[in-house]
């Protein structure tokens, strides 16, 4: 028997603006886009890492009610959820290229303990590393 994570989701605002932003400015590609009523199942996928999806999810119903909505809306807003990290194998590279598409970046690229980082966070507010180690460097 395997078993491997398959969907590791982020809640967004607005799913045309998060797939707008996740497609256009980090490169990624859609993976599904259904519907069901009002209920959205969008994720995205990094075409470097096909096994992978980011689901792409809006607080609300049929999962939560609008009072649990709007607190996570708020949440992530504020940046309090964890950061979600990817590795580069050029931070300074990336982070130029994404930063000339508007990628708003909260950390200019440091050398950090042998590697680079850098901090972007995506519209509805989810913090984001970027991350070049000294084993990915080119």
């Amino acid at each position: 028997m395997t078993q491997a994570i398959d969907v590791m989701g982020v809640y967004v605002n607005d799913a045309d603006e998060a797939l707008a932003f996740y497609v256009d400015k980090l490169g990624f590609r859609v993976h599904t886009d259904v519907r069901n009523g009002t209920y959205r199942w969008l994720t995205v996928q990094h075409p470097d890492q096909p096994a992978f999806q980011l689901g792409l999810f809006t607080p609300g119903p049929p999962t939560h009610d609008e009072a649990t909505a709007q607190t996570l809306r708020a949440r992530v807003a504020k940046g309090a959820m964890p950061p979600l990290v990817m590795a580069t194998s050029d931070c300074r590279a990336t982070f130029e290229q994404w930063r000339a598409k508007g990628v708003e970046f909260t950390q200019e690229p440091v050398d950090r303990y042998g590697n680079v980082d850098a901090g972007f966070r995506d519209p509805a507010g989810n913090g984001w590393k970027l991350i070049q180690t000294a084993a990915k460097a080119k």
